[in-house]
């Protein structure tokens, strides 16, 4: 009789497989608080990996890390009218604090255009404090109807951008700097991802922004998944909070803004572009673990050298962890480590040790070798090849998956035949429109961006051979 799979398979339940990995791949749990998660040491481990090829990115186009309150005056996001409607389902609200009530209700941080506008508002005075560039790496709080782990929960983490230009055109192209330079950079060289870059159609943007720009990956099922966004506020936040300057001939004009966030939600994502049967398929440069060398057996010979092997690759700068764990059976951990994603494995048995050879399983493309371990130096130089390989492997599959299931449709009901049946479809906006995308709305089916003929981003709603790309999503 055939083992019971370890995750139900994809093809039989895909958002029971996704569950199955998180529990089984100990990646998080569900919160005390509906809606809520804990995220495991496995699981923060990626976000933190996340958050150092992020950071990095953002510092590069030259903003600067602040932090900001949790709570909020109530009163403070009731100042721009379109972004308090926008927000007002999802607002958790602070009422009572220290056993009294309190004389105005604090909301808990949903996003934080409004606080950082207030200071901005102290902060810029002239021309010369100008660009202001903030991130702030938080939590959120937005109240789920509909909780998912990692995709949409009532609290989540994040980074959120905010900035203040002279002119429209800087913030316009600070924005574009930020979607381009930043996120699609990081997810396509870092998580592997092929996203596409777009803009929102009016009925998809931001609360309270005159332009959002997204950036969408198909996962493994055909639907869609917005992995970050980046908004031109244009001068809405800075008429509401007085957010003003003294320019360079002595009149006093408003600031243009940015806003732009990318979150947990990414590790999600992560899952849903890479994972299959077996567990996550990390990507080699985001891996907390890159490669994992195992005793097979508890022989102190063989523990010695796993040991020295890890030393060995750890000083080639190889993110390596040792396992001798040898009291848990080796079958068990191998499991495991496949289970995690962890890219490269080493194995190592009293055999293997008498011939100066090591069995290497490579998790993305799968299979095993024997490679030698008696020359430090070998090993050393293969894994750096082996794991860009793999990095690259991943992006071509995600790139071809999401190529080959998408369809240049000509009607409404095309589009949506496509999008149901577990693709995307690209259909010319000029025959689509708000009406078609009110149509498709009525299917679960939505405009995730509009694009060029060409792949790129227009530049406004109606440019010509405006193209857009329609999905189901999460």
């Amino acid at each position: 009789m055939a083992k019971a799979p370890i995750l139900t398979p994809q093809a039989e339940d895909f958002p029971r497989w996704y569950q199955d990995l998180i529990n089984k791949a100990e990646l998080a749990d569900n919160g005390p608080v509906r809606g809520t998660m804990v995220i495991r040491p496995y699981g923060y481990g990626l976000w933190e990996r996340m958050q150092q090829e992020m950071d990095a990115r953002i510092k590069d186009a030259g903003a600067s890390n602040a932090y900001f309150p949790l709570f909020i005056p109530q009163s403070y996001l009731t100042r721009e009218a379109e972004h308090v409607e926008g927000f007002a389902p999802e607002l958790a609200v602070v009422t009572h604090g220290g056993g009294k009530e309190l004389e105005e209700p604090v909301v808990v941080r949903p996003t934080s255009e409004t606080i950082i506008n207030e200071y901005f508002s102290k902060w810029v005075q002239s021309y010369r404090d100008l660009p202001l560039l903030i991130n702030q790496w938080a939590n959120v709080v937005r109240w789920e109807m509909r909780p998912r782990v990692f995709l949409r929960t009532s609290e989540f983490l994040w980074q959120e951008g905010h900035t203040a230009h002279a002119t429209y055109e800087d913030a316009r192209d600070y924005a574009a700097r930020i979607h381009r330079d930043v996120y699609y950079d990081f997810m396509v060289n870092v998580l592997g991802i092929d996203v596409v870059l777009g803009r929102k159609t009016p009925k998809e943007r931001f609360a309270g922004a005159i332009n959002t720009l997204t950036l969408e990956g198909m996962m493994r099922d055909g639907k869609a998944l917005q992995m970050g966004t980046s908004h031109e506020l244009g001068q809405n936040f800075a008429k509401a909070f007085n957010t003003s300057y003294l320019s360079k001939d002595g009149h006093q004009e408003l600031v243009w803004q940015t806003s732009w966030g990318v979150s947990t939600r990414m590790v999600g994502g992560l899952i849903m572009s890479h994972g299959d049967d077996n567990g996550l398929r990390v990507p080699p440069r985001l891996a907390p673990v890159q490669a994992v060398v195992l005793a097979i057996k508890g022989d102190d010979a063989v523990i010695a050298k796993v040991r020295e092997i890890g030393d060995q690759l750890k000083a080639a700068g190889v993110r390596v962890q040792v396992d001798d764990r040898t009291d848990t059976p080796f079958g068990r951990r191998a499991v495991d480590w496949e289970l995690k994603g962890v890219p490269v494995r080493i194995e190592i048995g009293p055999r293997d040790l008498e011939n100066g050879t090591a069995m290497l399983a490579r998790r993305i493309p799968g299979g095993k070798e024997q490679v030698r371990v008696d020359n430090a130096a070998e090993l050393a130089a293969l894994l750096p090849k082996v794991l860009e390989e793999d990095q690259a492997l991943l992006l071509r599959q995600s790139r071809e998956r999401r190529e080959e299931r998408t369809a240049d449709v000509s009607t409404v009901e095309e589009a949506a035949e496509a999008a149901v049946a577990g693709g995307w479809a690209r259909i010319p906006w000029s025959v689509l429109g708000t009406e078609g995308e009110a149509r498709l709305a009525e299917q679960a089916v939505t405009v995730r961006c509009l694009v060029t003929e060409d792949g790129g981003v227009p530049d406004a709603d109606d440019a010509p051979g405006t193209i857009a790309l329609v999905a189901r999503a999460y």
